[in-house]
């Protein structure tokens, strides 16, 4: 079905932070490029002043390369059809309502808002469709004139074919639309802005997009863009109407679709929590799409070499955090340590490492990381993990303190230490069998005997494995805050 030909496009406005619904059409197209073979056209749709900003312009880019998702044309990078901002190229959709308009495909409708409503109120109270009637569609010459010396502002209006539309959708099969449900729709606002009705085919026309995968919002304007495309290829602007791929909604919380006001919705917060680019684009593929009955986790090259638009499913797909997390976690444990290393340094640095810069330990870090790898989720876990390696007391929480001390934990740690004291200390077999002696003394199995000595030594009740990192913290340092546990208990 397809090959090298595929043009495929993603062209979101920059307007805040980009959120996983964008980025997984992003994905769906770039996946879809990459399998054919095919070309990858990023576009900026940055017509609405109001809400565009260079902020999130940036962001958009930053977040495309965080995920690896790369353009063959675009900002940046460039290309046959420059430029790929659509507030650069007002001069073209300008010149193609004009020949819209004198091609007999638009018309000027001089509709008043408070009108259009009277008309809209009726049809709603006659239980007619209450889209746009057709009252401008053909106004003489004289009342076009007239309307005009009065000062009457008027939109451009596409002028839809009176027969119904059918096409087939890539995700949903043949779907066939009535005019009575299309009715005529505004393409240029009364102050000559055009409007994305008319950008948005336009570019792709322009540009030869042969695949318009998007989402399932969107679905109701591909009608209109399918007449507009035909008017386009009839003025020799257009080659060919593309197909359509209408992608399945990511819905949150409740069951209701995934908004951008969701706190999940944003890719920052992936980003600030540690997500590995890989891991996150193996979840996003997941929503409406899978890769096999028995495998929930691959490679992005994985992914390239399986993904196909046919096997995308209709139905909307629910965003599920943990299993996000769970597949975030396995792709953690693939890296290779020396990669986990370097993709850990932004959480040992500030602003979130709780210790003094000096304070870290390299040797300690390389020591303690292969055994941080295993327990991590997110990236952002490994300061809480480690910083009892770099503080000069481990964190103080109460918590944990009141869980682990029971009655009689000040006599275990007394056993405990100096059980280590005689210890190998290159040995965490050594370690844990003193803790596992100091227990058998108290009658309490390892798991019991360990939690009083975690708590003293880390400062926690949860985290990395104790023997291995008592090793790496050292005798002395690991003594000497067994001893502070022991007067904090005699207090």
């Amino acid at each position: 079905m397809t090959n090298g030909s595929v043009r495929v496009r993603f062209c979101p406005s920059p307007t805040g932070n980009p959120h996983v619904g964008l980025v997984r059409t992003a994905l769906f197209n770039w996946a879809f490029a990459r399998h054919n073979g095919g070309t990858m056209v990023f576009r900026i749709e940055d017509t609405d002043a109001a809400r565009d900003s260079e902020e999130s312009y940036g962001q958009l880019l930053d977040s495309m390369r965080w995920l690896g998702l790369d353009w063959d044309e675009g900002p940046e990078v460039g290309g046959p059809h420059i430029p790929y901002r659509q507030s650069q190229r007002m001069d073209i959709y300008k010149d193609v309502a004009e020949k819209l308009m004198s091609g007999g495909y638009a018309y000027e409708c001089f509709c008043t808002a408070v009108e259009l409503e009277a008309r809209r109120d009726a049809a709603r109270l006659a239980g007619k469709p209450s889209g746009y009637d057709g009252t401008c569609r053909n106004l003489s010459a004289e009342r076009i004139a007239r309307y005009k010396s009065e000062g009457r502002p008027a939109i451009v209006r596409f002028k839809m074919p009176d027969e119904q539309i059918t096409f087939t959708d890539l995700v949903r099969g043949e779907l066939t639309f009535s005019p009575d449900n299309v009715p005529d729709y505004g393409i240029v606002r009364a102050n000559g802005a055009p409007l994305y009705t008319l950008v948005n085919p336009v570019d792709d026309a322009l540009m030869e997009i042969t695949h318009v995968l998007r989402g399932e919002d969107l679905l109701s304007s591909t009608p209109r863009q399918i007449a507009l495309y035909k008017a386009l290829i009839e003025l020799g602007i257009a080659k060919q109407i593309p197909a359509f791929g209408h992608l399945p909604y990511v819905m949150g919380e409740g069951n209701k679709k995934l908004s951008k006001r969701d706190p999940e919705a944003s890719l920052n917060v992936y980003r600030e929590r540690g997500f590995l680019p890989e891991g996150l684009i193996n979840y996003l593929s997941l929503l409406g799409w899978s890769f096999s009955a028995d495998q929930d986790v691959f490679s992005v090259s994985e992914l390239v070499e399986r993904f196909d638009i046919a096997d995308v499913n209709a139905n909307p797909a629910r965003f599920d955090l943990k299993k996000a997390e769970a597949i975030n976690a396995d792709h953690i444990r693939r890296l290779d340590v020396k990669d986990f290393i370097e993709a850990c340094r932004p959480w040992l640095r500030a602003p979130h490492a709780n210790w003094a810069p000096e304070k870290f330990d390299e040797a300690a870090w390389q020591a303690i990381a292969p055994h941080a790898q295993t327990r991590l989720t997110v990236l952002s876990d490994i300061t809480a993990n480690v910083d009892f390696l770099f503080l000069d007391a481990p964190v103080e929480d109460e918590a944990s303190w009141t869980k682990a001390m029971k009655e009689g934990s000040d006599a275990l740690l007394r056993t405990a230490r100096e059980k280590l004291a005689d210890a190998d200390w290159s040995s965490p077999e050594s370690l844990k069998s003193a803790v596992l002696a100091a227990g058998e003394e108290h009658g309490l199995k390892l798991g019991k005997a360990q939690a009083p000595v975690r708590v003293a030594v880390t400062g926690r009740t949860v985290g990395l494995p104790l023997f291995e990192s008592l090793e790496i913290l050292g005798k002395e340092k690991a003594l000497s805050r067994i001893d502070e546990a022991l007067v904090k208990l005699a207090a």
